[in-house]
């Protein structure tokens, strides 16, 4: 006997109103003072993304095959005459050089000769990094220009085993980083000192919050020197006494905290079935039933026999027997208005709902309107 359940059931649940009417409907907690450093970047004040080509040498026959990747060959002969190897006409190939891009981000007023991360990735048919080096590779921006220059050994997210019937893989072998891998040999140009209006950015775009950041730079600074243009962005003056140094305005401004206020948000991950509810979220009085369809299926097969000293054979006779439960003993239940976040998670804990059957009853909430929330599926 095996039972089968419905991808997708009726949802709700029986005694689901009376469980949650039973929770206390206290008030939201509000939220946290946190640095303003924490919720806004400085306009101009950011990094830079830059990237290169590059060869790892040294791997222990996992490198590229040339068949599937020639350009590691041709690379590797370039950079073989440059070094004063002719190779020229010669016939050879490695299998200890893999072709990869190396990227890596330039943080912002990173002056020459400072050392930055750097992640190596391959690009062709290498099956390991593991144990190579990272030949001198230039790192260019958008623009053209060489702004770092990494090498050094790599360190592989990963290793890679196999045999001649089964192969198995830890991790990732083909991606790989180098701390400090990279020396910064050109800074990007940003004339800080030059500014006289500095422009804060909201990561998390919001009119209360952008409001909330202005009356507290005013309060700090005296009123009027800051001033909020939209939902995401914050003006602010910088003052005579510290005309020409942003930078120490900055560093009095960055640890001033502010409560932060978002939009009420519920974020649903189907693969993993995990679920995040903000402490704003509210449910309006709706219906909701819930019932579980299930089958049952049972096979009882019968043993057909001839006669004694009789012609014929013995056969195997099919028996199937199906019933479908509906859960007929499920009610309808009303959820009160004004729910808030932990009453709906305690009455449906209570009632040893999954997180799979929550997805469901949330997003049937929100169809009907009654989950005043931003739902989002990922």
């Amino acid at each position: 006997m095996f039972a089968l359940q419905p991808k997708t059931r009726a949802l709700g649940a029986a005694l689901l109103a009376l469980a949650l009417s039973m929770q206390p409907q206290a008030p939201a907690a509000a939220a946290p003072e946190v640095r303003l450093k924490d919720i806004v970047d400085i306009e101009g004040v950011r990094g830079n993304d830059i990237v290169g080509y590059g060869l790892v040498v040294g791997l222990n026959g996992t490198g590229d095959s040339v068949r599937n990747a020639p350009y590691t060959e041709e690379a590797l002969g370039n950079l073989l005459e440059r070094l004063g190897v002719n190779v020229k006409g010669e016939n050879f190939r490695p299998k200890s050089v893999a072709a990869v891009l190396v990227t890596a981000t330039l943080p912002p007023f990173a002056r020459p000769g400072r050392r930055i991360d750097v992640t190596v990735s391959s690009i062709g048919d290498a099956k390991s990094l593991f144990g190579g080096t990272l030949v001198m590779t230039p790192l260019m921006a958008p623009d053209g220009e060489i702004y770092a220059v990494a090498q050094g050994p790599v360190i592989a997210g990963g290793v890679s085993a196999e045999g001649e019937a089964a192969s198995v893989t830890f991790g990732v072998p083909t991606g790989a980083t180098i701390p400090n891998g990279a020396r910064v040999e050109r800074e990007v140009e940003f004339a800080l000192a030059d500014l006289d209006t500095l422009t804060l950015s909201l990561r998390d775009p919001d009119f209360t919050t952008a409001a909330r950041i202005e009356a507290a730079l005013n309060a700090a600074l005296g009123p009027g020197q800051a001033t909020m243009l939209d939902s995401g962005t914050v003006e602010l003056a910088v003052p005579p006494v510290l005309a020409g140094k942003p930078a120490h305005l900055l560093a009095r401004i960055e640890s001033i905290a502010v409560r932060p206020d978002t939009r009420a948000r519920v974020v649903v991950d189907q693969r993993s079935g995990t679920i995040v509810m903000g402490a704003d979220v509210r449910i309006s009085k709706v219906a909701v039933a819930q019932g579980n369809l299930t089958v049952e299926v049972r096979e009882t097969p019968l043993v057909s026999q001839p006669n004694p000293f009789a012609r014929g054979e013995t056969v195997l006779v099919p028996r199937t027997d199906i019933q479908i439960n509906d859960g007929g003993d499920a009610r309808m239940a009303v959820i009160e208005e004004g729910v808030s976040l932990n009453g709906l998670v305690k009455g449906l804990n209570a009632l040893g709902v999954g997180p799979r059957d929550m997805i469901d009853i949330l997003s049937a909430i929100d169809a009907s309107g009654a989950l005043h929330a931003d739902l989002v599926m990922r």
